[in-house]
């Protein structure tokens, strides 16, 4: 199946059926094996994908790791639930949960056993750190945190109760500074018993203040780590949805049939990812992107290697580990790399006392 989703670009399972070949079977007998396959219970991460991240993440072990906390909304019925790691300029799905759900908020209940998963998916003695968005200032969630020594970062309401070290509770929205400044409050209280640190910033071109809750002490490199968030998970969801597999346009509308064939995109997409790492550190990208620097995700140049490779009747290589080291992200236009270069300048840094 990981073949057919590879040759299609699809994750619509009619696509699929060119691809697949057993015993001379009709098209229908396809489908409904493949139907099979996903309602199956004994199908779980462990069992497919986990074996594959074991085999690509050992250079990770020990290091310190970025992932993302997001949720996607599937035809505004079905909430898709991943922690991803940041790698690249994109994301690298962990593990994968959809769940019957009409809204991308959801409470901690919902998302703690995909922790859990992504948790027992990283090599040993990984250091992490989380990035949230807003709708994931959960105490338990923090709580959960820093019971595994796990570093975080979460964007936050404006209603928020903050308590300053002063003493002074106040929502998030009456701490954000002027347009170009930026506020750093170290040593708050918020949710009744969390202890942290807020960043807060007005920057003209955002649509919002942004206002960052970390266990980090603040500073300006608070904002930039929160907004490595932004350059991975949005390319990641669009993959899934318009960019490389069209889920919407399949059928599927059950949350556990969806579940696995998440999961079946992820291995596939992390099986084309690693040919695109492996095209460019041969120096072959030139033979599928036209672009004077790397144009195309790792993801794109691994299909159309793929293709090339299946149409020349050519053998597949042995897949590698992905390297520690973050590769620079693909840049296809000169307005990109400008905009991927942008630096953010504040008039004015105040730093109230703790």
């Amino acid at each position: 199946m990981l073949a057919a989703i590879l040759q299609s670009g699809q994750a619509c399972l009619g696509k699929w059926i060119p691809y697949l070949d057993h015993r001379g079977c009709s098209a229908r007998a396809h489908l409904e094996r493949v139907s099979y396959f996903l309602r199956n219970e004994q199908i779980t991460a462990e069992r497919v994908y986990r074996p594959l991240l074991r085999h690509v993440l050992p250079a990770f072990a020990g290091e310190a790791v970025l992932l993302t906390l997001d949720t996607s909304l599937l035809w505004n019925h079905w909430c898709l639930i991943e922690v991803c790691l940041a790698w690249g300029g994109r994301s690298l799905t962990l593990t994968q949960q959809v769940i019957e759900h009409r809204s991308a908020t959801i409470r901690f209940e919902q998302y703690h056993g995909v922790l859990e998963c992504a948790r027992r998916a990283l090599p040993p003695g990984s250091q992490v750190t989380l990035l949230a968005d807003r709708g994931f200032e959960h105490g338990d969630l923090i709580r959960w945190l820093n019971r595994n020594h796990w570093n975080w970062s979460i964007r936050v309401k404006s209603d928020l109760l903050v308590t300053l070290a002063q003493g002074r509770t106040q929502p998030v929205e009456a701490l954000c500074p002027p347009p170009n400044q930026a506020y750093l409050f170290p040593n708050v209280q918020v949710l009744e018993d969390i202890k942290a640190h807020l960043a807060t910033a007005n920057v003209p071109d955002a649509q919002d203040t942004w206002a960052v809750l970390s266990n980090q002490p603040p500073s300006l490199q608070t904002f930039a780590l929160y907004g490595q968030r932004f350059g991975g998970i949005e390319p990641h969801f669009k993959d899934y949805k318009s960019a490389a597999f069209d889920l919407l346009e399949t059928g599927l509308r059950e949350a556990e049939m969806l579940t696995r064939l998440v999961m079946l995109l992820d291995a596939a997409s992390l099986i084309a990812l690693i040919l695109g790492l492996m095209l460019v550190h041969a120096k072959q990208r030139a033979r599928i992107d036209w672009h004077g620097e790397r144009g195309l995700s790792f993801l794109q140049l691994g299909l159309r290697e793929l293709a090339r490779l299946c149409y020349q009747r050519l053998p597949l290589p042995k897949l590698r580990a992905l390297t520690k080291g973050h590769p620079s992200p693909a840049c296809a236009s000169r307005c990109k790399r400008e905009a991927l270069d942008c630096r953010v300048e504040f008039s004015k840094v105040v730093v109230f006392s703790s």
